[in-house]
């Protein structure tokens, strides 16, 4: 299912991975993914993972487009492999999250992985929780080797459940010998469903601190400026919105949420974005 057209030659790679279909509250993980890619060096793509024999494509559809104006092409959904350089080598992963096959293509994924001398892996995407816009979007990390969390910041050590298929690969990649994060940033939930500069800007900022990775954040502080000043105005629309807004800011956001309460959000999440 994994075609590769051309191994590209790499240095101590970092994979960064962003996989729709999951939950990627103020779609964070894609967006930071796209962030990254537009400010790659030397960025080319080499190979991608067929999904068509394994997507519901009732809920991930192919699209058309138009050739010379007159004939149509079909374009069938694909994950996308990329590799460049922002300060040192990257490997990208990104596209929709498979609805069958997951251990086949994991296990394809790491063994790519490996030939590429890959050093770290680390998954990106958002969650929702009880948090205020008003405040800085926090990250808080998955790994499943304590060196790896005592070397992070807030970590999210408890959560179980459901899961994707980033966490699926987060830990195929560990147990094949390959250190994998995974970073969350954490998105009010009251406006999860919506895109978030700012939770994009966090998870950016978290890579570039975790792994190294050069990247450019100036153009999302205004923004995130914009994004902040729009749900500012629209509170004075919306005054449940607000109410609960003011309840979150008179409560210390400091301590992570339980396991349970993250299990809720997920939940409404999902049934949020459900059509």
């Amino acid at each position: 299912m994994l075609v590769v057209e051309r191994r590209p030659e790499l240095r101590n790679p970092v994979l960064v991975v962003a996989l729709s279909g999951w939950v990627d509250a103020g779609l964070a993980g894609a967006g930071a993914v796209a962030y990254l890619v537009d400010q790659l060096q030397s960025v080319r793509r080499f190979g991608r993972v067929e999904l068509a024999d394994v997507m519901d494509l009732q809920q991930v559809r192919p699209t058309v487009r138009l050739v010379d104006g007159v004939s149509r092409s079909i374009d069938w959904p694909v994950i996308e492999l990329l590799a460049g350089s922002a300060g040192r080598d990257v490997v990208v992963v990104y596209g929709p999250e498979p609805s069958t096959r997951w251990r086949t293509i994991t296990d394809e994924l790491v063994g790519l992985a490996r030939e590429l001398g890959v050093g770290t892996g680390i998954m990106l995407g958002g969650l929702p929780a009880a948090v205020s816009h008003r405040r800085e979007s926090r990250v808080v990390a998955t790994a499943t080797r304590h060196s790896v969390l005592q070397e992070l910041g807030g970590v999210r050590p408890d959560y179980e459940g459901p899961t994707g298929m980033q966490t699926v690969l987060q830990v195929a990649l560990e147990s094949a010998g390959i250190p994998a994060i995974g970073l969350w940033a954490e998105v009010p939930h009251y406006v999860a469903t919506t895109p978030s500069p700012a939770a994009i800007r966090a998870l950016l900022e978290q890579l570039r601190d975790v792994a190294g990775v050069t990247v450019d954040l100036a153009p999302l502080d205004a923004q995130v400026d914009t994004y902040r000043g729009r749900l500012e105005e629209s509170l004075g629309e919306r005054p449940d919105v607000a109410e609960i807004v003011r309840q979150l800011e008179a409560t210390q956001e400091d301590q992570l949420p339980s396991g349970d309460e993250l299990a809720s959000e997920i939940e409404r999440f999902l049934r949020d974005e459900r059509p």
